[in-house]
Parts: structure tokens; sequence; C-alpha cells
């Protein structure tokens, strides 16, 4: 465990330091995430931003954690540095660490853009276009190519109907129930497409 996150980890109400891996992450409740990152901006001098990501950890239709948001910054030369992480339900909004780290901001946007995690302050579209519908980095969004085409790689084992009938059948993210839209037709004329 690095110094940076014991010493947050006592300081900051709720919050619990695991490690993993060779990494310590200091667990946060959402309602301590602004004054946790205050803490490790003016108390522990983590003033280097590295980076703000946003993990999809819910099912479509599921209940409870949809989100989980992890922010990593660094004591400038020394390369100790924290990361922080907290988890948002699909009613909660997320409060912004821009003012403590401008470069927080475009990371945020981001993350309301892609995952579409609602941020508590106004922010512009980053990288899509206003009339874009969805979510794309969600595991819950379709995507168009594979509705149009079907995968072109292997079958899954139980879809060819020879093997491991039993097993339940997954699909990549983003590979849309067959029953979704309409279908490509498979070309028996010995064409290609």
């Amino acid at each position: 465990m690095s110094a940076a996150s014991a010493e947050l980890a006592a300081r900051v109400p709720g919050a619990q330091v695991k490690a993993a891996f060779g990494q310590s992450t200091a667990h946060v409740p959402l309602d301590s995430w602004f004054a946790a990152a205050r803490h490790v901006r003016h108390e522990l001098g983590c003033a280097q931003f590295d980076w703000l990501g946003v993990e999809d950890a819910g099912r479509p239709g599921a209940v409870g954690q949809r989100h989980a948001v992890l922010l990593h910054v660094l004591r400038p030369g020394s390369g100790d540095g924290v990361l922080l992480r907290t988890e948002l339900g699909p009613g909660d909004a997320l409060p912004s660490v821009a003012g403590l780290w401008a470069g927080a901001a475009w990371h945020e946007r981001e993350a309301a853009e892609m995952f579409g995690i609602a941020l508590d302050r106004a922010a512009a579209r980053l990288l899509l276009p206003e009339a874009f519908s969805g979510h794309p980095l969600r595991k819950d969004f379709v995507l168009a190519s594979r509705v149009v085409r079907p995968w072109p790689g292997r079958l899954e084992p139980g879809e060819d109907g020879t093997s491991a009938p039993s097993r339940r059948r997954t699909a990549p993210p983003g590979v849309p129930d067959p029953s979704w839209g309409p279908r490509y037709e498979e070309d028996t004329g010995g064409g290609h497409r």
C-alpha cells in the first residue's frame, strides 16, 4: 500500500484501501468523492493528474451499481500516487474534480458522453455529434455494424448444433440478440459480400 493511500484511508470518512496486483486503490463512497479528491490534491500533494476512467459494471436491466469511476493522480517527481474509486448508481451524478485538476474536465466529458453518467456540472458534447443517440461504451449499446453483417469470426460452441448444446450461449459486447432488427441473408450463390 502506498503511503499516500494509507494516509487517505485514515483521513477520509468511509475510505477503504485495498491492494491487488501491486496497486493500492482507495474506495470512497460517492458522497466523499470530492472531499477525498481535494484531500489528495491539497494535503497529499498529488498535483499531477494522470487519468479518469469509467467501468461499466452493470448488466442491462440490473438494479444497483451501474458504473465504477476511477481517478489516478501522482505526486510530481516521486512516482507515488493514489487511485481513487467510487461507484455510481443509475440516478447518481458524479461530483466534478475539474476544479482541482484541469485535465479532468476532458475525461469527465468523455465519461458523460460515452457511458451516459451524469455530472454535477453542465458539460458540452465532446466527441459525438448532437444527433447521435446512445452511449457507445456501455455494455447494452448495440453496434449497428454487427446487426447489418454477421460476426465473421468462428462460431461459438453450440451455434453450429454439434458441440456443447448445454453451454449457455454468450455473445461479445455489442452483438445484438438474434431477434433484434433486420438480418443479413447468407449468399448461397458462391459470391462474396
